[in-house]
């Protein structure tokens, strides 16, 4: 049986020792099991006082607070399905509706409300949590056999760990496919690792039917195909592995492709998709088409016009003080996160994880709108956790850890695995005050 033995690098001392030999699947699920009672004592401490909403009474009970927002859209989904056209306003402009979600998770909800007979808002929430679930203990499972591809037993345990209580974990156990997702996601990047590139079309292809993600994963196989053919002289490339990499690739665009092409078999509308989605940023910037990479530029002047910005006029430019200082932050943020990737622990990330990173960042970058909901998009870059724990675990062993004594390294150690935790801890109440919890007219959506 596998147990927790910490490898020669890069493990963590301290109270992660007295765990390794314990089977590792009962550590991961420790950790899991104990994660979830701290976010659902956070959640229960809101909704204890959620006001009455447009989806529950006031003081609602568990269920009825985690079906909220988009759980309302799976549950329509799982009851009724998807309409035969587009919503379209008295301008013809597309409105928000199901077909902005994609199948798979309503489709087990549906499944899942048929074995209990029961179709009410709180049987849906009964089923949908109990899938979201058991989805966020796979993916703790998973993400512990992704991270020991690369790293120690104790360091892995910490990146799971840091997973577990993450500022956005409460998504994890309500009515949202994200945990699912993940599941699949990181089942999906080991084999990838593992080079596993028959069997893997069909982890794909249901992960980009459960979340948007398969035109991301397709551009990532891109990137391993090309590193692959440029390096064979170091690592020999057989034609057979070319083939099936390349089609592996080809077949999660298509995938990626896949619930765009049903919405248009579905309406009738070739565009329908995609008029669907621009229909949840227009209350933002109002109506246009999709540039890619615009929206980012977009969003970032609309953040940065609003009123809580210094936001004087500039003399001359069409543009004001604060539009500039929206995206002059945000090109900030992008150098500091590919700067991110010349730290140690990022280098010693296998590159097919750092090609998942740069590839899911390109996609958002090139597709979305930010807004409140930016924040669970970012979920699936969960992997960079890996380098965070790595991070910690090296401290010590550099030049200026090298001075201390190993009792010193080793608090320092602790005491930064204890802050992340902590700091995860306290994201999460803050993002459920501000995401999830409605409070009157609540304009930032989870």
């Amino acid at each position: 049986m596998t147990t927790l033995a910490p490898s020669p690098a890069g493990a963590l001392p301290g109270a992660l020792d007295v765990l390794r030999r314990t089977p590792w699947w009962a550590a991961v699920l420790g950790i899991w099991a104990a994660s979830r009672l701290v976010t659902t004592s956070i959640l229960l401490s809101f909704a204890a006082r959620q006001g009455e909403n447009a989806w529950t009474a006031a003081n609602p009970g568990y269920l009825d607070f985690a079906r909220l927002w988009d759980a309302h859209w799976y549950y329509i989904i799982s009851v009724v399905g998807y309409p035969s056209e587009i919503p379209r306003d008295e301008k013809g402009l597309a409105g928000e509706s199901a077909w902005a979600f994609m199948p798979v998770y309503p489709g087990l909800i549906r499944i899942g409300m048929a074995l209990t007979g029961d179709t009410s808002p709180q049987g849906f929430a009964a089923v949908a949590v109990t899938i979201s679930v058991a989805a966020s203990a796979v993916a703790a499972l998973l993400f512990f056999r992704l991270c020991r591809r690369w790293l120690s037993a104790g360091t892995a345990l910490l990146a799971t760990t840091l997973l577990c209580v993450a500022p956005l974990s409460p998504i994890y156990q309500v009515g949202y496919a994200e945990s699912l997702h993940l599941a699949l996601l990181f089942g999906a990047l080991i084999l990838v690792l593992d080079r596993r590139w028959v069997l893997l079309p069909v982890v794909v292809t249901v992960m980009a039917l459960t979340r948007p993600s398969g035109l991301a994963f397709a551009l990532l196989l891109a990137l391993v195909w090309g590193w692959r053919w440029f390096t064979r002289a170091d690592e020999p490339f057989p034609s057979l592995e070319r083939v099936r990499l390349g089609l592996a690739a080809v077949i999660a665009g298509l995938a990626g492709l896949a619930w765009p092409g049903i919405v248009a078999l579905g309406t009738g509308e070739l565009r329908g998709y995609l008029e669907t989605e621009l229909a949840w940023r227009r209350p933002y910037i109002g109506e246009g088409e999709l540039l890619p990479f615009m929206p980012w530029v977009e969003g970032a002047g609309w953040w940065g016009g609003q009123v809580w910005w210094p936001n004087l006029p500039l003399a001359g430019v069409p543009f004001s003080g604060g539009e500039v200082l929206g995206v002059s932050i945000l090109i900030g943020m992008l150098a500091l996160a590919a700067l991110a990737f010349r730290l140690p622990a990022m280098r010693r990330m296998p590159l097919e994880l750092r090609f998942w990173l740069i590839a899911y960042a390109l996609y958002l970058l090139a597709v979305f709108f930010p807004q409140s909901s930016t924040f669970r998009l970012l979920v699936p870059l969960a992997p960079a956790l890996g380098a965070i724990a790595l991070g910690i675990a090296s401290v010590g062993t550099g030049r200026v850890g090298a001075r201390w004594s190993p009792s010193t390294a080793r608090a320092v150690r602790v005491a930064l695995a204890a802050l992340a935790i902590a700091l995860g801890i306290a994201g999460q109440v803050a993002w459920v005050h501000i995401g999830w919890w409605v409070d009157g007219y609540d304009w930032t959506p989870p």
